[in-house]
């Protein structure tokens, strides 16, 4: 833990040392309990600068979020979830930063942004010849304010379809705590781009909010970091990102969660890729009591081509509840997924996901494939992949795969000395690294490994 004027790990600054530093305003503490009608119409009053459409649109998803019910066991896409942990009660927005902010591991990045409790506390501004070429990377707030239009043209373009439209609603109500990444056309980054969320208190909700559209033949990496300030807090998170690669762009995106062992969070990523696009996008779980991650990948242009990766380590009594769909709805487009996910303990992870190839979208190659290491006996790994396929001139594949480490393997380490949580570390990493090895930038696949390195110390 640092304080936010102590040096930040990844770039040695400190928050007094940020180009643009940002801090809170000050406010008295909220007198309502809860995420009730009150507590929102508090938060709309404190955006009352920002465009009317975008009031507008907040308004309109509040109502949905309250038509909308609570999933049920009968629900197909909830299916094997645990519904009756679902407890949105007692929450409440935080309106001062935290003095605390998570350290993570150092790595060279083009800039940052640092949320603590849903302000941005922490900034980097672009480079001035990147700013030249028209690059924008920006809390959503001062987006809405200087950049509207693009806001509006990509904000949740294409809707939450995948089971978790109530708590995306929710996001849209409450969002605050927001980025806008903007790369036009040709221009290509280098260095990735870096987010970090922190929530710190107990009782306390976020909901981040990501936008990153990429112009034709444009080039870039975000990499968005979501962790708590306290090991136990119990709190709520639900965050939805909006990932767009225009016409031959290249995107990498990364996403890695470490939100504490009593959190209760939702993500919800959609990702657009035009025609000879390519998306990369890995996402790294690690936290919450129970987790639930959707993202559907939507492959509209000829020969898009979209790189679905997730890894997740679960422990104790840990749910994470995955659900995927890679939509092709043009012809010669091409999709691939792996997700992983290693059990220990009494920990659970389900992984459903579909791939569907529209009528039109011929020469279709699609692949899918989940695969879960178990560490342990009384851990529960749920696995639902399928195909929807209607076209005639494809390629889809799909599968599944759980299995135990060899006793001979453990043997092997343990007979060296290597205690056996050292010894699961190892594996882990072994299993892990078709994944991250996917990573062209090798700072960023050291940070992660340094993060994920964090779970086995607890």
């Amino acid at each position: 833990m640092t304080s936010v004027s102590e040096p930040c790990e990844r770039c040695g600054k400190s928050a007094s040392d940020f180009h643009q530093p940002m801090s809170a305003p000050a406010l008295s503490a909220s007198p309502f309990t809860g995420l009730d009608s009150a507590r929102f119409a508090q938060h709309l009053s404190q955006r009352g600068h920002l465009p009317s459409w975008w009031l507008e649109t907040k308004k309109a998803a509040w109502n949905q979020f309250n038509a909308l019910p609570m999933p049920a066991r009968t629900d197909e896409t909830w299916r094997f979830s645990s519904i009756g942990s679902l407890d949105l009660a007692g929450f409440n927005l935080p309106e001062d930063a935290s003095v605390h902010i998570p350290h993570l591991s150092a790595f060279p990045h083009t800039a940052e942004i640092i949320f603590s409790n849903r302000q941005a506390v922490g900034r980097s501004t672009v480079p001035a010849e990147l700013a030249a070429q028209g690059v924008i990377f920006c809390p959503l707030d001062e987006a809405l304010h200087h950049h509207g239009e693009l806001i509006k043209t990509y904000f949740q373009k294409l809707p939450a379809n995948l089971g978790s439209e109530k708590f995306v609603a929710l996001n849209t109500a409450f969002t605050g705590a927001g980025a806008f990444l903007y790369v036009p056309k040709g221009v290509e980054v280098a260095l990735p781009f870096v987010l970090q969320h922190t929530l710190s208190g107990a009782n306390l909700a976020t909901f981040p909010h990501t936008i990153v559209v990429l112009g034709e033949q444009a080039k870039a990496t975000l990499v968005e970091f979501f962790v708590s300030g306290e090991r136990d807090a119990h709190q709520l998170v639900s965050g939805v990102n909006d990932l767009h690669a225009g016409t031959g762009a290249q995107l990498t995106y990364v996403g890695a969660q470490n939100w504490s062992r009593d959190t209760l969070a939702f993500q919800t990523n959609s990702i657009v890729a035009e025609r000879d696009a390519r998306v990369l996008s890995l996402n790294v779980h690690l936290g919450g009591r129970q987790a639930r991650h959707e993202s559907h990948s939507r492959l509209l242009g000829t020969g898009a081509h979209s790189e679905m990766l997730a890894l997740t380590v679960a422990n104790a009594t840990q749910e994470f509840d995955q659900r995927t769909l890679q939509t092709h709805a043009s012809p010669h487009t091409s999709s691939n997924l792996l997700y992983k996910n290693v059990l220990l303990d009494t920990a659970k992870t389900i992984f459903s996901g579909l791939i569907i190839v529209e009528p039109d979208a011929q020469k279709t190659d699609a692949y899918q494939s989940n695969r879960n290491l178990m560490l342990s006996d009384t851990a529960e790994a749920n696995s639902l992949p399928g195909l929807e396929i209607e076209a005639n001139d494809v390629r889809c594949t799909h599968g599944s795969t759980t299995s135990r480490i060899e006793p001979e393997q453990q043997f092997y380490l343990q007979a060296r000395g290597i205690d056996p949580t050292k010894a699961h570390e190892l594996l882990v990493f072994g299993f892990f690294e078709e994944v991250l090895g996917k990573l062209e930038n090798e700072d960023l696949h050291a940070a992660l490994i340094e993060l994920i390195k964090s779970k086995f110390k607890k």
